[in-house]
């Protein structure tokens, strides 16, 4: 068997060309054995500054590696490789016009594209029904797009080391993720759909511009690591409210709601029906009120295990309204809804 010079034939399955100076890759030195054998192909750290068509010899290749080269493109020929199971190729020049238009056709289970020039995240990647972890930090990302909730199988999301902005609410819909690693961006808020990832169990928002967490966090039961450090979040008892009068609707349909006035499908139009079905009940247990679109945006300290005060935002159906908590900082780490959280769930909580 002849293979190039300076590579390494590790077994019979892997191919090692990796920091051989190459700048082009010619798959004629292998043998055709060889090439039907080799499950794993290494041709990182070279100054490849493109993918070569002959990958697609290699029919049965599950893992690629070609990181630290010059790549600005990855050819069609990739798509040939139809048992790749794993693609490395981060600290490239890649973006989102490199890739083949059926890239997402690839039975990829880990992607990771960290450290290119990436501004969007390639529609081609939320087509890989497959994949289960997926990496593209320290790229130029501005935003997470809705599409992400096509990866129903992603179990690891790592974009840490971008530009975003927001935190998209169609992440809440990847029922198996299990870390979210969201650091080093310009985030200022949570959403409370992200409760819905009962598999959430490290949660990293370090280095952020945070300065309240919605208080539905309280509901990831399995979350074992929350990473705060870096953010603007208030180290001292800070009450803060925003409150715009409610409309005459809004009024009426409070004074239906909390007076428990009958109404009936007859009575009214179809959407007053509708409107009054959206009533939220004012979290404060003295208060029996309710809020449709007006409400007090209030922010509320939870004291973990009397170590960290993580800022939770509630919200109440007037200015007037008594929040559950008293005004005092120290009785209000002692609130209904911390009484409310297990501690041996807190003791798993890791801020910073």
């Amino acid at each position: 068997m002849e293979i190039h010079e300076g590579a390494v034939a590790v077994g019979d399955s892997v191919l090692d060309f990796s920091r051989l100076s190459l700048n082009t890759f010619n798959a004629d030195s292998v043998s055709d054995e060889r090439k039907r054998d080799t499950r794993q192909l290494y041709l990182n750290y070279n100054r490849l500054a493109s993918l070569p068509s002959a990958l697609g010899v290699f029919c049965n290749l599950e893992l690629l590696d070609i990181s630290n080269n010059g790549l600005a493109s990855i050819c069609e020929d990739l798509t040939r490789l139809t048992k790749l199971k794993t693609l490395v190729a981060k600290n490239n020049r890649l973006d989102e016009f490199s890739l083949p238009k059926e890239f997402g056709s690839l039975p990829l289970e880990v992607l990771n594209l960290s450290g290119n020039r990436f501004e969007e995240i390639p529609l081609q990647c939320t087509k890989l029904q497959r994949l289960q972890s997926l990496s593209l930090g320290g790229n130029r990302l501005k935003s997470i797009p809705a599409e992400i909730e096509n990866l129903t199988s992603l179990e690891l999301l790592y974009l840490g080391g971008n530009l975003i902005s927001a935190i998209p609410p169609e992440v809440a819909n990847l029922p198996y993720l299990s870390y979210l690693v969201l650091c080093d961006n310009r985030i200022q808020s949570v959403p409370p759909e992200l409760t819905r990832l009962h598999s959430m169990r490290s949660l990293s928002l370090h280095n952020n511009l945070l300065t309240y967490l919605p208080r539905e966090i309280l509901c990831l039961v399995h979350l074992q690591e929350l990473s705060l450090r870096g953010n603007p979040l208030v180290v001292r008892f800070v009450k803060e409210m925003t409150y715009d009068p409610p409309s005459l609707l809004e009024l009426a349909g409070r004074t239906i709601k909390s007076r428990n006035i009958p109404y009936f499908p007859r009575d009214l139009p179809s959407n007053l029906l509708r409107y009054l079905d959206l009533a939220s009940k004012c979290p404060n247990p003295k208060c029996a009120g309710v809020y449709f679109d007006s409400c007090v945006r209030q922010i509320k300290f939870v004291d973990f295990c009397g170590k960290y005060r993580l800022p939770l935002m509630h919200y109440l159906c007037s200015p007037e309204c008594t929040s559950p908590c008293s005004s005092n900082p120290q009785s209000d780490a002692e609130s209904e809804d911390e009484n409310s959280v297990p501690v041996d769930r807190l003791q798993r909580v890791l801020l910073g």
